[in-house]
């Protein structure tokens, strides 16, 4: 009996709000707009125009340029703070680690290794303060390799 009931209550709220749905949706339809006619493009000798005159607008922005000293500094400071702490030192370096470990045991390599590239931040770090600023880190730049021509003249 319950269920019949129940049913029965469920199907008048449906039906009243499909009532409510009909009669907003006709209202949305009587309040909109007639279909606009098919207009004649406008004739361009009649559309306005500015004459900005001796108006000027902002100069565009300048790139700058950074040199390949600054581009690799900037590859190493990972917060753009413009000083490269110890860790952002060391954390750069796990691939070049992963190359050393041949055996992929992670074990000695990398104690040897981060000993050579902590004396390496020492090194640099010529006021000791465990902060690379630019000019300390460019005592660390790799010594580039003189190129062989091709041309054997």
């Amino acid at each position: 009996m319950s269920r019949l009931v129940l049913g029965g209550v469920l199907a008048l709220a449906l039906v009243g709000l499909g009532l409510f749905w009909w009669q907003g949706r006709a209202e949305v339809e009587q309040g909109a707009p007639p279909p606009m006619a098919q207009l004649d493009p406008p004739d361009p000798e009649s559309l306005p125009t500015a004459d900005p005159g001796e108006l000027k607008g902002p100069a565009p922005p300048e790139a700058t340029e950074l040199t390949r000293e600054e581009q690799r500094f900037f590859r190493y400071d990972r917060n753009r703070d413009r000083i490269i702490s110890r860790n952002e030192m060391l954390s750069t370096r796990s691939a070049a680690f992963r190359k050393l470990d041949k055996d992929g045991n992670n074990l000695l390599d990398f104690e040897e290794w981060a000993v050579a590239t902590v004396d390496r931040f020492e090194g640099a770090d010529a006021n000791h303060d465990n902060q690379l600023d630019m000019a300390e880190f460019r005592t660390t730049a790799p010594k580039r390799a003189a190129r062989k021509s091709a041309c054997r003249c």
